[in-house]
């Protein structure tokens, strides 16, 4: 698959990341990622700018519509630095979203002045950014959420909650899916608002605390919070069809990333199957044989699909790696039987219970099929889209379906 000009690409960035993976960067290794994006996080601020510095945040935004970050990347060799990054060990990057999600969309549905303002600062890795779509009331039914935003001279206040948001507490602006037009329903009428958050008084984030006891999500409350007019992507109104494209670049190369993560969590189950002696458990050894093997298919999967151009591809995905990793979490449990009940510490009313990092996998996995769409969700966009089927009825009791 990789050319030439693409192995010496990878040797730049190996290399690369050999000189800066240092210190304090090295030391908090690859944490960070789901299950840990608590972790570290002013370091791995100091992380953004450096990736900025070094010209490797932006490789694959669009060159046609200026070159806002220092180099540009073909396909293949995004592929080639997410692959080194994760062998390398880097940490968690805190600016994905405001890269991989928000820049992408700004250069198909933004105006040059919208460009200009945001992407350069995500470039060299000086703003974070969040998403705000889901809330309590309207997950994967995204198109029935409540927040509001009411045009108010040169600007939009907005009231209402967003939910399950990452990094809200860090982040400096917030992208919000918000209704500005009461008139219409459902996916009619929404607005995709860039929405600063330094807002006392206007902008509450309440952290979420999990099973695992740690909080890697947030409630968002926006109480009267303001954004400027200008400062709607892609037309006021216009928010759904924004919000549908900014959905479909969330799964790509970053799936390719994850994979490895994934092969390295396997490795470790394992490690520890050989250690404890189950792996002389014949299912057990052919579930570890049986992951191996679908892990496999899903990189050549992603690989096959990376161009684009599969209605699908992103939905069949999500239930590829979200199943996978939920049986990972609970074939790390299975490996060592009983013993996984207990945890690594004794307990104290300040740490009432500790995990190690296979009993937080267990825990966290149990979230993969639901969030970032959960599997029935993903179900029905791939019987609807792609293979044509009449829809779901939404919005009505079970019983009131005809």
């Amino acid at each position: 698959m990789f050319s030439v000009e693409d192995e010496a690409f990878r040797g730049e960035a190996r290399e690369w990341l050999v000189g800066h993976v240092v210190g304090e960067f090295a030391a908090l290794g690859a944490a960070g990622g789901p299950g840990s994006e608590h972790v570290g996080v002013g370091v791995r601020r100091g992380w953004e700018r450096e990736l900025g510095g070094g010209g490797w945040i932006g490789l694959g935004w669009d060159r046609g519509h200026g070159g806002y970050g220092n180099r540009a990347g073909s396909l293949a060799q995004q592929v080639v630095w997410a692959e080194e990054y994760a062998r390398a060990g880097a940490p968690g990057r805190v600016g994905h979203i405001g890269e991989n999600l928000l820049a992408p969309t700004l250069l198909a549905y933004g105006d040059e002045a919208q460009r200009r303002r945001f992407l350069p600062a995500v470039a060299r890795g000086e703003e974070l950014w969040c998403q705000g779509y889901s809330e309590p009331g309207a997950g994967s039914d995204l198109a029935g959420l409540r927040t509001v935003a009411v045009r108010d001279g040169d600007r939009y206040r907005i009231s209402g909650q967003k939910v399950w948001t990452s990094l809200a507490g860090e982040a400096d602006w917030c992208f919000v899916l918000a209704r500005t037009d009461p008139a219409q329903r459902r996916h009619r009428g929404l607005s995709f608002l860039l929405v600063p958050m330094d807002q006392p008084g206007r902008i509450e984030v309440r952290p979420i605390r999990q099973m695992t006891g740690t909080a890697e999500f947030n409630e968002v409350f926006f109480d009267g919070a303001v954004a400027r007019a200008d400062h709607v992507v892609g037309g006021a109104g216009q928010g759904w069809r924004v919000a549908m494209g900014l959905l479909a670049r969330e799964r790509g190369v970053s799936t390719l990333v994850q994979q490895i993560g994934f092969a390295g969590e396997l490795a470790e189950v394992v490690g520890e199957a050989v250690r404890c002696g189950a792996v002389r458990d014949p299912v057990l050894r052919e579930q570890l044989v049986a992951q191996w093997a679908a892990l496999k298919v899903m990189r050549w999967n992603a690989l096959r699909t990376l161009a684009g151009g599969d209605a699908g591809a992103p939905s069949v995905a999500k239930l590829l790696w979200g199943g996978w990793h939920r049986r990972l979490g609970e074939l790390a449990m299975a490996v060592r039987g009983a013993v996984a009940a207990v945890g690594p510490g004794d307990w104290s009313a300040g740490e009432p219970y500790q995990l190690d990092a296979l009993q937080r996998l267990f825990l966290f996995t149990r979230a993969d099929t639901i969030y970032g769409g959960s599997d029935e969700i993903q179900r029905n966009i791939i019987a609807e889209r792609v293979l044509g089927l009449p829809r779901a009825e939404r919005g009505m009791p079970r019983a009131e379906r005809k």
